[in-house]
């Protein structure tokens, strides 16, 4: 790590400019933030029923009083010994968040493929208390593009709205938001995958901040160096 050292009235110059920058990219952000509110919406259709805690719960359920839901799609395929260890990192941002976003007419609600007696197993392990919800008896991961055939992980999958892509598991993260009227129905709003996620990740706003920031570049992948919380 090298450092330009320079006076403290340079260093005010310097940071008086990237000031300026910091502003436009915070009204860009606020305009990105005012036309994904404006998305239209998708009537949903179909029935999906998922098994959890609380037994059997339709999407409409998992809304619970809000009008407002987040599904965040936490890759955890059947089989599997444990959640995938990058999913894990983000849960743990937002597990503490609930009764923020409870304030705001907003649930979250975590989906996963694997059976829910695997998902509540390792939620206990991990110390999570959020809400979290099986989808191994519906459609719901492949009707949003979460999950994969092995043909499809081999050219042919659908993720982050690109048809044609190669995806190198069974199972892709992503999130999902959903509203729901006075009638009951449910609306598909907003989704995004891939580095539309980084939004979700607090520790990556802080790493940001200091000089080293993110220090991925010479690891094989960006969060090579990410571990479940109990194995650092």
């Amino acid at each position: 790590m090298s450092a330009n050292v320079v006076s403290q009235e340079e260093w005010l110059e310097a940071r008086l400019a990237l000031l300026e920058q910091e502003k436009q990219h915070s009204r860009a952000r606020d305009a990105l933030t005012r036309a994904r509110q404006d998305l239209p919406w998708v009537l949903v259709e179909k029935e999906y029923v998922f098994d959890g805690a609380n037994g059997q719960e339709s999407l409409a359920d998992l809304f619970g009083e809000h009008s407002q839901l987040l599904v965040y799609h936490f890759m955890f395929d059947d089989g599997w010994d444990e959640g995938c260890k990058a999913c894990s990192y983000l849960a743990d941002h937002y597990n503490s968040i609930l009764v923020h976003l409870a304030q705001r007419d907003v649930a979250l609600v975590t989906v996963s493929k694997a059976p829910y007696p695997n998902l509540k197993a390792f939620k206990k392990r991990m110390g999570w208390t959020f809400k979290w919800v099986s989808s191994a008896n519906n459609d719901f991961n492949r009707d949003f593009h979460v999950s994969f055939t092995e043909d499809e992980m081999n050219g042919n999958a659908n993720y982050n709205f690109r048809e044609k892509t190669t995806f190198p598991s069974t199972e892709a993260p992503g999130i999902s938001t959903f509203a729901k009227d006075e009638a009951g129905r449910v609306f598909h709003t907003y989704s995004a995958y891939g580095r539309g996620l980084e939004n979700l990740i607090g520790t990556y706003t802080f790493l940001d901040l200091v000089p080293k920031g993110r220090d991925e570049e010479a690891l094989p992948y960006s969060m090579e160096w990410v571990r479940h919380r109990d194995r650092y």
